[in-house]
């Protein structure tokens, strides 16, 4: 496991950065992450690749590179149409991916996941695809969690199934969206309030939340949680697993 620190302190926007990520119980590590902290944005990313013969892994990173090389670019254009340039940042970032993976015969059958949240001192913005999550809390509730792509998720919104079943369900990994470079992104993108002093933000995969309960993950939101409650978080969704963890890659971005 791994774990960074990042403080923004040249703008009113200050912001604590805490990630990790860990191959559990799989032979490789098909997540991947990334972050940018700036002056005047903040940008941090999750992917969860998919595909035999390291295409997934190769997937998450591309598409993790392409995002963070296309940020000098819009980022100064976020201001007038958020939503809009959000999209095309993303249409940027997959035909980059394109190009990473040149003639790589496994780019057909890579597919990635992506969980994004953008921060300025005006707005937040996200966009997922798949079921990478991002959380939004204070020190006493989650607010609101993206939906899943997923067919648990659907199962969910029509009342089949609870919040709890969604990570054990059979069909957990079917998805209904994903990244790939044949296709046109398909990644939902909301725009919301600005971020407030004392909430915290989690992006993660779904080796994370599939075991980790939302009153769980208030334990991060509290102002002395550290990297070290997020290290027993993960260990404990390892443990939880059973010998069966998926990847597992996590960030808590916390405003100071």
């Amino acid at each position: 496991m791994q774990d960074r620190v990042a403080n923004n302190n040249e703008t009113s926007v200050k912001l604590e950065l805490y990630q990790l990520t860990s191959a559990g119980d799989r032979e490789i590590n098909q997540d991947y992450m990334a972050h940018i902290i700036k002056d005047d944005y903040a940008l941090f990313v999750v992917a969860d690749g998919l595909g035999g013969h390291h295409a997934g892994e190769k997937a998450s990173r591309f598409f993790c590179q392409g995002l963070i090389s296309q940020a000098e670019v819009y980022s100064k254009r976020m201001a007038d149409e958020p939503a809009e340039t959000f999209s095309e940042w993303l249409t940027a970032a997959v035909k980059e991916m394109k190009r990473l993976f040149q003639d790589d015969i496994s780019a057909d059958a890579a597919y990635t996941t992506c969980a994004i949240l953008f921060i300025d001192k005006r707005r937040v913005l996200t966009a997922h695809c798949g079921d990478s999550r991002i959380y939004r809390m204070n020190s006493q509730q989650v607010l609101w969690r993206t939906c899943d792509h997923s067919v648990p998720q659907e199962l969910f919104n029509e009342g089949w199934i609870t919040e709890q079943e969604i990570a054990q369900h059979p069909a957990q990994n079917q998805l209904t969206r994903s990244l790939n470079v044949l296709k046109e992104h398909r990644a939902e993108i909301n725009l919301y309030p600005a971020i407030k002093k004392g909430e915290t933000f989690i992006i993660c995969s779904d080796g994370f939340w599939a075991y980790v309960k939302q009153h769980e993950l208030l334990q991060l939101a509290q102002l002395t949680s550290t990297k070290v409650e997020l290290a027993k978080l993960a260990r404990l969704a390892v443990f939880r697993a059973n010998g069966k963890s998926d990847n597992i890659t996590v960030q808590s971005v916390r405003c100071l």
